[in-house]
């Protein structure tokens, strides 16, 4: 099926282009996963890379920042907490500091990176999820609610996890009858899409544990498929024909009878990975395997879905990462950022919108979803919904440093690791703590005829450390109640533009 049409559609995003980055700008030497999973093996935000990588024994992943380039050294510190190897990885939206894993040894571990970097071999996880009988593979943290991540096995069995607490929050066992093979959130967190190997596609309720819509064969082919929702609700599915043609299919969730649109693709074997932006509705599809990225805007208008161009190089893809829209370029007119695995090497490819102005170009940069999170995990466990609290992106964008240390709450140890006492084995992410001591040592034995000035400088190092655990509280706390009070005033915005519609009479 041919992909052009004679009429001329007007579309600001008609001539989007790709344009890879030049070899000094890429990051060399990475030997990534070989592992036989169908997840993209690389995550990005605005500050880290991080790429599941090869590892003698365990499973690994390494985390450079965004920044890094050139060659990767092999002793290059990993995150090694693993037993087996790693699936899949996935950012905290609500915390650039914070990464979560799935992994073949049936646990997921979350783990907190230091602002600049990994500076040692990380083993100790912040926490470890155990609820799953076999290998994890699928992570999807919550767009609007903090602390809430679910995860899906191969036990066909899906969790939704309370960070904050380390608590199993719910569990559905019974709502697929064999291997899950995606998991999507909707705009605002208050159901999500499943697709499983018996080829149906579900919508379900997590918190009621009620699958609310199921359409069966969405794809003929037996073949894995993935599905995403869309920003108005809608769902994208990717998955194969009965001919092994890969196709890609819209669905409304009023009326799953019949797909909106219908696209044929080729006969590649590689299963299709999408990519949504949600600010510009446009929907990337990146084969493991392919040479190609191809790329699609999603309009009101029929066919809806339409074709807008292909990027192509010589080297086949073993996964990528997509940057979300806080850490593109605004000032060259970037509106995606695609970081491409090759064996050894990881490719930045920029796609760009051409624009004569130097001026900021609010059109293609509608305000999207920030860090700030619009709930409290213990407001969505109550029914509560929110949509993502937006914010600006005119002027560039600038990631903050992490706000707190203890984004994982309620977790008396954390509290101890960080102040430096009680017997927890130190993660890379206190690694500033052995280089404190390791200094003050070396102090000690330069300056041997001084005890009592290195006694006195230990003693106001450790004040000052006291002084900013608590003052991390007290942010971290600030940051909460903030959260609070907006969701708060949404609700009163929504229930007071309700009244006015009943005074008036229009219900």
């Amino acid at each position: 099926m041919s992909f052009r049409r004679g009429v001329v559609r007007q579309s600001k995003f008609r001539h989007v282009f790709a344009q890879a980055w030049k070899a000094e700008h890429c990051i060399d030497d990475v030997r990534v996963s070989r592992v036989t999973w169908d997840s993209p093996l690389c995550a990005v935000n605005p500050k880290f890379i991080a790429v599941i990588v090869e590892a003698g024994g365990g499973g690994a992943f390494l985390v450079v920042p965004i920044s890094k380039s050139g060659r990767i050294d092999q002793s290059c510190p990993t995150v090694c907490g693993h037993a087996a190897p790693v699936l899949d990885i996935q950012w905290c939206p609500h915390d650039d500091n914070i990464i979560a894993s799935a992994s073949e040894d049936c646990t997921v571990k979350v783990w907190q990176i230091p602002d600049g970097g990994l500076t040692g071999p990380m083993t100790e996880a912040l926490m470890t999820l155990e609820g799953h009988s076999k290998r994890v593979g699928i992570l999807a943290w919550h767009p609007t609610a903090f602390n809430i991540l679910l995860t899906a096995g191969c036990d066909n069995l899906m969790c939704v996890w309370d960070i904050g607490t380390g608590e199993l929050v719910y569990q559905l066992s019974d709502a697929h009858p064999d291997l899950i093979y995606s998991v999507s959130w909707n705009k605002d967190g208050s159901i999500i899409c499943t697709v499983c190997k018996d080829k149906a596609l579900r919508v379900i309720d997590p918190r009621r544990g009620t699958v609310l819509k199921v359409r069966e064969k969405v794809h003929d082919g037996t073949r894995p498929m993935r599905a995403v929702f869309l920003a108005d609700g809608k769902i994208l599915t990717t998955g194969f024909s009965r001919m092994s043609e890969r196709q890609l299919a819209l669905w409304d969730t009023n009326d799953l009878s019949e797909p909106m649109a219908v696209q044929e693709m080729d006969t590649s074997n590689g299963v299709l990975l999408p990519f949504y932006d949600p600010d510009t509705n446009m929907i990337y599809l990146c084969g493991k395997g392919d040479c190609t990225i191809r790329y699609f805007e999603v309009t009101d208008e029929s066919p809806y879905v339409h074709f807008l161009n292909l990027y192509s190089s010589k080297e086949p893809q073993r996964g990528a990462g997509f940057l979300s829209k806080r850490g593109v370029d605004v000032n060259k007119c970037e509106i995606a950022r695609f970081y491409k695995l090759h064996e050894r090497k990881v490719e930045p490819i920029s796609m760009t919108v051409p624009r004569k102005s130097d001026l900021f170009q609010g059109d293609l940069y509608p305000d999207t979803a920030g860090l700030e999170p619009s709930l409290l995990a213990e407001d969505w466990i109550a029914g509560q919904d929110a949509p993502p609290l937006l914010v600006s992106l005119s002027g560039g964008y600038t990631a903050p440093p992490s706000k707190h240390k203890d984004t994982i709450r309620g977790r008396p140890k954390l509290v101890s690791q960080d102040s430096g006492a009680g017997s927890a084995p130190p993660s890379a992410g206190n690694a500033a703590t052995p280089i404190t001591t390791s200094g003050t040592r070396e102090t000690e034995g330069e300056v041997v005829s001084q005890p009592r000035v290195a006694r006195e400088t230990d003693g106001t190092s450790d004040r000052l450390k006291r002084e900013d655990d608590v003052l991390n509280e007290l942010l971290a706390e600030m940051k909460a109640l903030r959260a609070v009070v907006l969701a708060q005033s949404q609700r009163i915005e929504l229930l007071e533009r309700q009244l006015a519609r009943i005074e008036d009479g229009d219900v």
